[in-house]
């Protein structure tokens, strides 16, 4: 499947392995999959119609102007799920999906449960909830325990993938997924609490995605990781986007 990337404006679009030109975004073609970096880890996912959201925080009262089809929470940390977010992007039918750990929420939300490897099906988007969680170091407990079943999601759009991490380490269950995703949407750290610097590099190295953009990164850090160990990263193209920064993917 060739792939067109477009963005909304000139940005810098690292490249390793090949070149990918960045130019404006004029005209959305009508198979077009536009992405929205938000804030930290949030991201909105729009095509043909559907519009789905993954940790939305700090967004303002216009984004009730682009209510949600779906709004998928990785877990309950306040920097992921913001519960006034969650009731600002609402409309008729808007399914709210949560770890089934978040019970509480759920309840609020009138959400839908899930644990990683369950389906669902929004319109023609398949979500696959899949694996996330952190180690304990140092002898303190994991800020991301295994057991509690937070999750990650798999968006396969007819057959475009798109990856979000939410805070995961590298974990083994990546292998489950090498050669399978379009795009990785990976965490840049803090080290203590996701995956960072060369965890990064090893990640997409087992997950092969066509492209990697990093998500949940500090002021500059993006630019700083790409800077000291983009050229590490031999299997997949780096899209760099700032918060608030929208490209769009054409398959074809």
């Amino acid at each position: 499947m060739k792939i067109t990337v477009t963005v909304t404006a000139i940005i810098t679009i690292v490249v390793v392995g090949s070149s990918v030109v960045a130019f404006s975004f004029l005209n959305q073609n009508a198979n077009s999959i536009r992405f929205t970096l938000l804030d930290n880890a949030g991201v909105m996912i729009e095509h043909q119609g559907i519009r789905i959201y993954v940790d939305p925080i700090n967004l303002d009262s216009t984004y009730g102007d682009l209510p949600a089809d779906a709004v998928l929470i990785t877990h309950p940390h306040g920097d992921h799920y913001q519960g006034d977010v969650v009731t600002l992007l609402q409309r008729e039918g808007t399914v709210n999906i949560f770890p089934e750990n978040m019970s509480a929420e759920i309840l609020v939300h009138d959400g839908i449960g899930v644990n990683p490897e369950d389906q669902l099906q929004v319109g023609h988007i398949t979500i696959t909830a899949f694996y996330m969680y952190t180690f304990s170091l140092q002898g303190y407990p994991a800020s991301h325990p295994e057991e509690a079943n937070w999750t990650s999601y798999i968006i396969d759009i007819n057959g475009f993938t798109i990856f979000h991490a939410g805070d995961s380490k590298n974990i083994p269950e990546y292998y489950q997924i090498t050669g399978e995703i379009d795009v990785a949407l990976l965490p840049l750290g803090p080290g203590c609490q996701t995956m960072a610097n060369e965890e990064v590099v090893h990640a997409l190295n087992v997950i092969e995605p066509r492209f990697f953009i990093p998500i949940h990164y500090a002021v500059d850090s993006n630019t700083e990781w790409i800077a000291t160990y983009g050229s590490q990263v031999t299997n997949c193209q780096i899209i760099s986007l700032n918060y608030w920064q929208a490209t769009a993917f054409i398959p074809s």
